[in-house]
């Protein structure tokens, strides 16, 4: 599994229609909120230029992309923190992933009907964002209240813990997410990961226009990113209705679709590459003329615990790892090639696995 992406925004602001286009799921796209009360779950592969030219090489008689899961978490509303909306029920769902796509309406359309009544990103970001606040504040609060009761016998982890809890909850009060909060000590991560914020998730902010503004960007597009800025956060510029033409298509035609569009990628391939660099994530490879198949780590991950994910015995009986890198294979044409040339890199247990290695892995057990 790549990584886990829950999909959140108000009612009506495309969630589902951009969920169906990209996971041809199914999932429920009606013009009423809460048309989706359960998580709907679509796991797709990830694209990769990179994969499609190793099957060329290797060609073998089974490929294995890496994948992305994304989950549509129904439209909340304000007042979710408090259980409006089924809100208590959806919040919960967000615990559970990775990170978060939040859906902003950016386009005008009287056939679709807004929850609010207009079309104002900076109020539906603020209202999604305040009430995952509010939620985490109850968590925060909690927490705090007990660190302090502690506290009071005189014990410095109690006192420090309760310091660190007071300091969350001035930032949350301050309307900011938890994630954009900066930890000092490894005790204090340990704290923050306790909590299971809500907010303490990488985001990403999809502007959902209409076809026209795909590439110009229209005013409410400048108001996301005015706001994704201010935090450093990422922007996708997405249009639901050429996405479901895009899912709809032999996959060799999409590419010419594009360029008619005048753009490079769709919608799907930018959210898979901002989640990427979100989740500080690589992909490697192992290659052979049984099968291509392609594995989704965390960047700065030792061999050893690469090759756990092939496999825990793999791991356990580490000998080396055999790394061919994909420039070379893909500039000399074959595994034998690169090998003649002296190429075929031997690693040990120190080795952190780079993004597009191809890794064989020696072990004994």
């Amino acid at each position: 599994m790549g990584f886990n992406c829950g999909i959140v925004g108000l009612p009506n602001v495309g969630k589902s229609t951009l969920f169906n286009a990209i996971t041809a799921a199914g999932a429920a796209a009606e013009n009423y909120p809460f048309c989706t009360i359960d998580p709907n779950v679509g796991i797709v592969p990830v694209p990769d230029v990179r994969m499609d030219n190793l099957v060329k090489i290797y060609k073998p008689a089974k490929i294995t992309p890496t994948s992305i899961e994304f989950v549509d978490i129904a439209g909340l509303v304000k007042g979710a923190s408090k259980g409006e909306g089924l809100g208590n029920q959806f919040l919960s769902h967000i615990r559970e992933v990775d990170a978060l796509c939040h859906v902003v309406r950016c386009f005008e359309d009287e056939n679709v009907i807004h929850v609010d009544g207009s079309v104002n990103p900076k109020r539906d970001i603020e209202i999604i964002e305040a009430e995952l606040i509010l939620k985490d504040l109850e968590t925060v609060e909690k927490k705090l209240s007990e660190a302090e009761k502690r506290a009071k016998s005189g014990d410095k982890k109690y006192r420090a813990d309760a310091d660190f809890l007071a300091m969350v909850r001035e930032h949350l009060l301050g309307g900011r997410l938890a994630v954009y909060v900066k930890t000092q000590t490894p005790e204090e991560d340990t704290v923050r990961r306790d909590l299971h914020l809500l907010t303490d998730k990488p985001i990403m902010y999809i502007a959902n226009v209409d076809e026209k503004h795909l590439n110009a960007a229209n005013g409410y597009v400048q108001e996301v990113r005015a706001i994704a800025a201010k935090e450093g956060a990422k922007v996708v510029v997405a249009c639901t209705k050429i996405e479901a033409e895009i899912a709809a298509m032999p996959y060799g035609e999409r590419e010419e679709f594009l360029h008619e569009l005048g753009v490079k990628e769709s919608g799907l391939d930018q959210v898979i590459h901002e989640g990427y660099a979100l989740l500080n994530l690589i992909t490697f490879f192992t290659c052979g003329p049984k099968e291509v198949k392609a594995w989704t780590i965390r960047k700065g991950t030792p061999a050893p615990q690469a090759a756990g994910e092939i496999h825990s015995d793999i791991e356990r009986g580490f000998i080396r790892a055999e790394v061919i890198k994909y420039a070379d294979i893909l500039a000399l044409g074959s595994e034998h090639a690169v090998k003649e040339k002296g190429l075929l890199h031997i690693e040990g247990k120190e080795y952190l696995i780079e993004d597009g290695d191809l890794t064989f892995f020696r072990f004994n057990v």
